[in-house]
C-alpha cells in the first residue's frame, strides 16, 4: 500500500510497454511530434483510410525533422484500408438520424447523402445481409462514447439496397464514417488496390517499418502481403501486423498468427462483432498466445475519453494496466493523438500507467509459465536467452544487452519479459548486390520498439557480432556509455551480456566499477 502513496518516478525509458501513436491533424507539427517522441510513443501510424500520401508525406517529414530534434528513433507504421465499408458524405453536412425512423443503404455512390439514404462504397451489402442482423455505423475511428454512432437492425433487402430500422437517435457529423456489419462476411480483398498502389509507392520511398493489416481474416490474407513485400525492393524486410477486427479472424486467430510478425487487436470494431462481455476474455487469450510465440501484441482503444478530455476514465486506467497485466507489447492510440485534443498528455498519462504496472507484472510466474509452454529439448537460442534472463534477474542487473544482427537473439531475450530494460545492439551487416554495398541494421533495429522492454542502438558497423573478444569489447563500451548517459546504468551496477563469440553464444555477468 505505501508504494501507491509514493509519487511515481520518472526514469530515461517512461516505461518498458510501447505506444504507437497516430499522427493525423492534431498531432503533425514538428512541435507536437517531438512532445510525443519525448512523451514515449516509439511508433508512428500512418492511416490511410484516411487522406492522401502526400499529406501522410508532410506528416512524415515533420517526423523525421522531430527524431534529429529530440534524438529519439521513431518506427513507422502504415494501416492499410482493406476490407473496410464507409459511408461516403460528400457535402459533409451533418446528418440527423431519428430512433425507429427507416433509413436506406443503398451502393450508388453518386446520390447525395441524407436522413433517408446513405450511400455506401460496396455493393455486396445487400447479398450479405439478411432481415434482423445488426449494422452499425460510426465516425471514423469512433471511440464508443460519441452520439455519432447509430445502430441498425436490417428491416428488408430490395435489390442492391439495405432498408434498415434506426435504433437509436444520433448525429452523424463529418466526411466520413465507418460501416461494420456484425458478424458477417463481406466479400472485400484484404489489399485493396489503393491499399497495394499506396505501398508500393508511399511505402517503398519511406521504407515502412510495419505493414498493419487491417481486416486480416485468414492466414492467406497475411501470406499475400508477404508476397506483394517481397517483390518491392527493401520492403521484403517489413514486418506484417496483422489486425484481428471482427470474428472471422477471430476463428483463424492461430493461423494468422503463425503467419504474421506481430498481432494487433483492434477492440473497438471486435468490441461491435463480440457481445461486451466477451471482449476481455479474447484480449486475455490472445495477448497469451502471442506472448508463447514470442511475437509482439499491440492493444487498440484504450483512452477513448482522453480524445476530449484532460484525464481518463477510471475504467480506462484500469484497462491500460490490464494490457500490461495480461502481457501486451505495446498499447496503439488512434482518435486520442489523431484528432484528440491533447496527444502529448495522452502519450504521457499512458506512459505512466504502463510504467506502474509493469512494477507489479508477476515476472516470476510469467517466466516459468513460457519456460513450460516452450518444453524441453530448448532450442540453442531459446535456451540462452531464457538463461541470461534467468541471470539478470538472480544477480538483479540494471540491464541486459544483448549483440544482435537480425534482432531474433533480443526479441527471444524480451519474450521472457525481464523485469529490466534490454538494450539490442544491433551490429549493422554489410551486404552487396554486386554493384554497390549496403549495411542492413536499421530495420532490425526500428523494429525492436514496438517490442516490450526492447530499446535499440545501432552499433558501428566496423565491429562485427560475433567477431574476437577485443572489438566486441569495444561495442560493449559504447553501450554501457549509453546505458550510463541515459541514466539506466550507474557504477557498482550488475550488467548481463548476451554475445556470439565464433559458434558459442556467452552469456556473462560484469560488475561495473566506478
Amino acid at each position: 500500500m505505501a508504494s501507491i502513496l509514493e509519487p511515481s518516478k520518472a526514469g530515461f525509458f517512461p516505461a518498458m510497454t510501447k505506444i504507437v501513436g497516430t499522427l493525423g491533424p492534431k498531432s503533425r507539427s514538428v512541435e507536437v511530434i517531438s512532445g510525443c517522441l519525448k512523451a514515449g510513443m516509439s511508433v508512428a501510424r500512418f492511416d490511410f483510410s484516411w487522406h492522401d500520401p502526400e499529406y501522410h508525406q508532410e506528416t512524415l517529414e515533420n517526423l523525421k525533422a522531430a527524431v534529429k530534434l529530440t534524438k529519439k528513433l521513431c518506427a513507422v507504421m502504415l494501416d492499410t484500408v482493406g476490407a473496410e465499408m464507409q459511408v461516403v458524405n460528400k457535402s459533409e453536412k451533418a446528418i440527423s438520424l431519428q430512433a425507429d425512423a427507416m433509413v436506406i443503404l443503398t451502393p450508388d455512390a453518386g446520390q447525395e447523402a441524407s436522413s433517408e439514404l446513405l450511400p455506401i462504397n460496396f455493393d455486396g451489402l445487400s447479398k450479405a445481409v439478411k432481415k434482423g442482423d445488426t449494422i452499425f455505423i460510426g465516425q471514423y475511428l469512433f471511440t464508443g462514447s460519441e452520439t455519432t454512432s447509430v445502430w441498425l437492425e436490417v428491416s428488408e433487402v430490395k435489390g442492391n439496397d439495405v432498408v434498415c430500422v434506426i435504433k437509436n437517435s444520433a448525429t452523424l457529423a463529418g466526411s466520413l464514417f465507418t460501416l461494420h456489419a456484425s458478424q458477417i462476411h463481406i466479400d472485400l480483398p484484404t489489399l485493396t488496390d489503393k491499399d497495394k498502389e499506396v505501398i508500393s509507392t508511399w511505402g517503398v520511398q519511406n521504407k515502412i517499418d510495419f505493414l498493419s493489416l487491417s481486416y486480416t481474416r485468414h492466414a492467406e490474407d497475411v501470406r499475400q502481403a508477404r508476397e506483394f513485400l517481397s517483390k518491392l525492393g527493401d520492403l521484403y524486410q517489413t514486418q506484417i501486423f496483422a489486425k484481428i477486427e471482427n470474428i472471422e479472424g477471430l476463428n483463424h486467430f492461430d493461423e494468422i498468427l503463425q503467419e504474421a510478425d506481430g498481432i494487433i487487436l483492434s477492440r473497438g470494431n471486435l468490441g461491435i462483432d463480440l457481445p461486451p462481455e466477451k471482449v476481455f476474455l479474447f484480449q486475455k487469450a490472445a495477448l497469451y498466445k502471442c506472448n508463447m510465440a514470442g511475437k509482439p501484441a499491440v492493444v487498440t482503444r484504450v483512452v477513448d475519453s482522453m480524445t476530449d478530455n484532460l484525464r481518463p476514465t477510471r475504467a480506462e486506467a484500469t484497462d491500460v494496466a490490464n494490457a500490461v497485466l495480461d502481457g501486451s507489447d505495446a498499447i496503439l492510440l488512434g482518435a486520442e493523438t489523431l484528432r484528440g485534443l491533447y496527444p502529448v498528455e495522452t502519450i504521457s498519462t499512458v506512459g505512466k500507467i504502463c510504467s506502474e504496472a509493469e512494477k507489479v507484472f508477476n515476472q516470476d510466474m510469467y517466466f516459468k509459465k513460457t519456460v513450460k509452454y516452450v518444453g524441453e529439448p530448448m532450442t540453442h537460442l531459446e535456451s540462452i536467452a531464457s538463461s541470461a534472463v534467468r541471470a539478470a534477474i538472480k544477480v538483479k542487473a540494471s540491464v541486459i544487452i544483448c549483440f544482435t544482427s537480425s534482432g531474433r537473439a533480443a526479441r527471444l531475450i524480451a519474450k521472457y519479459r525481464p523485469t529490466m530494460p534490454v538494450l539490442s545492439v544491433v551490429i549493422p551487416r554489410l551486404k552487396t548486390n554486386q554493384l554497390k554495398w549496403s549495411f542492413s541494421g536499421a530495420f532490425e533495429a526500428r523494429q525492436s520498439l514496438i517490442v516490450r522492454g526492447l530499446f535499440p542502438m545501432l552499433a558501428d558497423p566496423r565491429h562485427p557480432a560475433e567477431s574476437t573478444s577485443a572489438s566486441n569489447e569495444s561495442v560493449l563500451r559504447v553501450a554501457l556509455d549509453y546505458g550510463k548517459a541515459a541514466g539506466v546504468i550507474k557504477s557498482h551496477d550488475r550488467v548481463v551480456v548476451c554475445q556470439k563469440v565464433g559458434d558459442a553464444s556467452v552469456v556473462k555477468i560484469i560488475e561495473l566499477e566506478d
